[in-house]
């Protein structure tokens, strides 16, 4: 795998841990809506935090699309999910929230699920998509046979 692909896959768990982060932040100065009042989901929007958030989501989205062009979503995904790591880390030490000793359990495992992942291929190799010439003369010659 290149650089490139790297940063890409870097890009989707960094955008992703910070965007959902922003918008955690976000949302806990503005304190409990509901979905049912959508006037309240939309005045959220003026809050600086969850518009950052939304954009960094964007990014992610952006760069998620883009591994997805190139490799498998059993690569991606799990691939990815180093975020979480990154996302306990800012939840810690920057949203000063508490993270159980059982948590950090979990995302260890992640970890090690995520290294058993990356050790195989990217992008599986399939039976090449038959063009539709193709499937016509195999149409024909199957129906030639009976």
């Amino acid at each position: 795998m290149t650089f490139r692909k790297y940063l890409v896959l870097a890009g989707v768990a960094v955008f992703a841990s910070v965007g959902d982060s922003m918008l955690s932040r976000g949302m806990k100065d503005i304190g409990h809506i509901s979905i049912s009042h959508l006037q309240e989901l939309i005045l959220a929007l003026r809050n600086p935090w969850i518009v950052g958030g939304i954009f960094f989501l964007l990014g992610f989205f952006a760069a998620y699309m883009t591994a997805l062009s190139w490799a498998d979503l059993t690569y991606v995904l799990p691939a990815t999910s180093l975020g979480y790591v990154l996302l306990a880390l800012i939840a810690k030490f920057v949203l000063h929230e508490q993270v159980t000793f059982l948590r950090w359990i979990g995302i260890g495992l992640i970890a090690v699920g995520v290294s058993f992942v990356a050790s195989g291929p990217e992008l599986t190799h399939s039976h090449a998509p038959v063009s539709e010439p193709a499937a016509e003369r195999e149409l024909t010659a199957s129906r030639d046979e009976r």
